[in-house]
């Protein structure tokens, strides 16, 4: 047997993997492994500190059910979520930046008219949200469907209210031929997100916080389209540049819009949000193709598995 050397540990450990059957497998843990070895060399990582993450790590599992999943909430709060995200738009080619899918997706919401309510009796301020679906060509995509959640203005989603059995703030709508849509819901507000477990904790030890800024989740999807993924976040929100999950954007931040009521007296109408998404050709999809009104399919059920009450994203 050899004497190990550092550098001869790692190519020992790599080699471990030339039997691999699955290529993208033994792609991911390759790098995996040298990046893993790299930082131990690089932090000097004491056999003591190592037995802490250890133990950190069985914490988390720990502390994950079917309500809770600790482990996406440090993949979230470690940026990690947020990478995949990039990475994944980054390959996609134009259209509008995705955002963080988040826990709470579920499927199934009713489909409403276009200028409907999502909020039902919800108390909060009114907000109506309005734009256009469009291709990288800005061409209308009419029969678009946007797939809509939120939470409400105490910061909770309807699957973390105790005393809701149905779905609330959440809602389907389909474009028009214009490719044009508008509904209504409430104002949404800033939140944390759980820092009760071992996530917090290494939030506390990182000197951070654990507020997301107030934002509304969207699915947006056409036929031969690739699925939007995506969010919108409310301009100056006190934690829009410090979201603890990092999926604020500059190019998804939008501002509520003033306007007056309609047959024009002094009381002023709901305050609005405008804005346009774009959809990505699907892959082996020409990107001028002529958008047709068609009814997409229903976006599939998110891999996350069941939503988690609370876990807040």
């Amino acid at each position: 047997m050899k004497t190990l050397t550092e550098n001869g540990l790692t190519a020992a450990a790599l080699a471990r993997l030339a039997k691999a059957p699955n290529p993208r497998m033994k792609e991911i843990m390759t790098s995996l492994i040298r990046h893993m070895h790299g930082f131990v060399r690089e932090t000097g990582l004491t056999p003591a500190e190592w037995k802490t993450g250890i133990e950190f790590l069985t914490a988390v599992g720990h502390i994950t059910d079917d309500k809770r999943q600790e482990f996406i909430l440090l993949s979230d709060t470690l940026g990690v979520s947020a990478m995949v995200d990039l990475v994944r738009h980054r390959r996609l080619g134009h259209g509008t930046d995705s955002s963080l899918l988040g826990p709470f997706y579920r499927n199934g919401a009713p489909e409403q008219p276009l200028g409907a309510s999502i909020a039902g009796d919800t108390p909060g301020e009114t907000l109506v949200l309005r734009g256009q679906v469009t291709d990288a060509h800005g061409r209308p995509l009419a029969d678009a469907l946007l797939d809509v959640w939120q939470a409400g203005p105490n910061g909770k989603y309807d699957i973390q209210e105790e005393h809701l059995t149905g779905m609330n703030l959440r809602g389907r709508f389909r474009t028009g031929a214009d490719g044009r849509y508008e509904f209504r819901s409430v104002k949404p507000k800033s939140y944390p997100v759980p820092d009760d477990g071992p996530v917090g904790v290494l939030l506390r030890a990182q000197g951070r916080h654990p507020y997301r800024p107030a934002h509304i989740h969207f699915i947006v999807t056409a036929e031969g389209y690739e699925p939007l993924i995506t969010a919108l976040y409310i301009a100056g929100d006190s934690y829009i540049e410090s979201d603890a999950v990092f999926g604020a954007k500059q190019s998804l931040t939008v501002g509520y819009h003033k306007s007056r009521a309609a047959n024009g007296k002094s009381e002023r109408a709901p305050d609005a949000i405008e804005f346009d998404f774009t959809l990505s050709a699907a892959a082996g999809q020409p990107s001028s193709r002529r958008p047709r009104s068609v009814r997409p399919a229903r976006p599939a059920a998110p891999s996350r598995q069941s939503p988690r009450r609370r876990h807040a994203v």
